[in-house]
């Protein structure tokens, strides 16, 4: 189970969500369900990032539909599509349409699962498919089927997704619709008397012969798979806000998180892509990248600094109140690789008093890619934890050179973050296979690397555009205009 803010459990019990620390089959905040692993599914297939799937169950007239309105609706700038679980009803034959009424439209066996895992299999892929069209008079499939294309969310909505294993892996997030039975009965008889001109006796009929025995025996039962369950249904607005804000923030994960428990992106905000937009255009002036590549940085050092351990303190408050918080660690130092890391270092000194900062110049000569290192570190750096600065992770051979120093001066491996702006997958491959305990902490996951291993769409030569320079060619770890800029700060 991940770890979770005071406030986030807090404000979960107060809408009457079931937070992960309360239950033990709830949502994890950092990425995994507790109890089951998410799907397998690579994240890309011919492009595609592989969508966010969410499942909606709960009791008939519980409030599902309205929930997945409510969550399309605040989802309203990403792609979402609604499957339902009624649109695979098997179609009745002659025999049992004479006897419709004594048939159990609740019963697992009335559904098509093997047809609704099909389609959930294709659009999961990236492949537009063909939804059936119940029709609830003729209790027939008609032949006008639904065209869905792949979306970035897909809910899935019916009383009995959770019930069948292989529906419950698909999903990446299970939400269950808690509504008080007499309510649920309540607008079962509105809805079918109003909509469907039913008879409000057949309507009582059916649910005390089918409706109510299969939620007890097959429904509430699938409760204790959801990873939230919403008490009062779509009434729980809160809640409903609560869900869009995680799905937002996971949406803002690339799926190497899920490979990688090492890995930790920033959630994404407009204001962040905001700052990736102008820092990666071409035509941004000095200024403007320096001041809004300094704004981006200081977000994530700020980040990787809550992945320090720290320990409890009580302090006096002017009111002479005890207030009980934390005491950040100590022993913590910066190591730069020269010269892009550099570009980190304000930012870092602003959020750390008086830290320490030391040097890696890692420098390619020659064909037969041998690196040649330049380091000045601090004396007791075994001791500390050590944050690591390079904006880019690309092919992560730098990374590598300049962790496996760090190792060789005693740091340990759990002690070394690794801050940047963006990553590429195969740098995060190489790194975290060869240094599966250090955390790397970014900002985005970029598409790759080009023929020339160069990051795209990346954002040019870091340094050559923080620091106002062309090229940058020096083959000596010093600078002609501070020779102190190597050493110890």
């Amino acid at each position: 189970m991940g770890s979770y803010s005071t406030s986030e459990v807090l404000n979960a019990a107060a809408v009457g969500v079931h937070h992960p620390a309360l239950r033990s089959h709830e949502l994890d905040l950092k990425g995994s369900m507790s109890g089951e692993e998410l799907p397998t599914t690579s994240g890309l297939e011919n492009g595609h990032q592989a969508p966010f799937v969410i499942g909606v169950a709960g009791g008939a007239s519980s409030g599902k539909s309205t929930v997945c309105k409510m969550i399309i609706d605040q989802l309203c700038d990403q792609r979402v599509v609604v499957v339902t679980q009624e649109s695979f009803y098997y179609g009745l034959s002659d025999e049992e349409l004479v006897h419709v009424h004594d048939y159990n439209f609740d019963h697992p066996d009335a559904f098509d699962t093997d047809l609704l895992l099909s389609c959930m299999e294709k659009l999961k892929h990236g492949k537009a498919v063909d939804i059936p069209s119940y029709d609830f008079k003729t209790h027939k499939s008609v032949l006008s089927a639904r065209k869905v294309n792949p979306s970035d969310v897909i809910i899935l909505e019916g009383i009995l997704l959770f019930h069948d294993s292989r529906v419950r892996d698909l999903m990446n997030m299970k939400i269950f619709v808690d509504t008080d039975a007499d309510v649920r009965l309540t607008r079962r008889i509105r809805r079918d008397t109003i909509e469907k001109g039913r008879d409000i006796i057949d309507v009582l009929d059916q649910y005390s012969k089918f409706v109510k025995t299969a939620f007890e025996d097959f429904i509430l039962p699938t409760k204790k798979y959801a990873d939230i369950i919403i008490p009062r249904g779509a009434d729980n607005s809160v809640a409903i806000d609560l869900i869009v804000q995680h799905i937002r923030t996971k949406l803002g994960q690339n799926d190497l998180c899920k490979i990688h428990p090492n890995l930790y992106v920033i959630q994404t905000t407009y204001q962040i892509r905001g700052m990736h937009t102008i820092i990666r255009d071409a035509a941004t002036t000095t200024h403007d990248f320096i001041f809004y590549a300094d704004r981006l940085i200081r977000l994530v050092v700020e980040h990787g600094l809550g992945h320090l351990p720290f320990r409890e303190k009580q302090v006096i408050t002017p009111t002479g109140s005890v207030y009980t918080g934390v005491d950040f660690s100590k022993s913590l130092c910066g190591i730069s690789v020269i010269r892009s890391g550099e570009s980190m270092e304000n930012a870092l000194r602003a959020c750390c008093k008086g830290i320490k900062i030391g040097k890696i110049l890692i420098h390619r000569e020659g064909d037969d890619g041998k690196q040649l290192i330049y380091h000045n570190l601090p004396k007791d750096i075994a001791k500390r934890h050590v944050l690591l600065l390079d904006p880019i992770l690309g092919t992560g051979n730098s990374a590598v050179q300049a962790i496996s120093l760090l190792l060789e001066k005693r740091v340990q491996e759990a002690n070394i973050i690794f801050l940047n702006l963006i990553s590429a997958p195969q740098g995060v491959h190489v790194v975290s296979k060869r240094f599966p305990r250090v955390k790397i902490v970014t900002s985005e996951i970029e598409l790759g690397l080009n023929d020339d291993f160069r990051v795209i769409p990346g954002m040019g030569e870091f340094g050559d555009r923080y620091f106002g320079t062309d090229d940058y060619q020096s083959s000596t770890p010093f600078f002609a205009d501070d020779k102190n800029r190597v050493g110890l700060l």
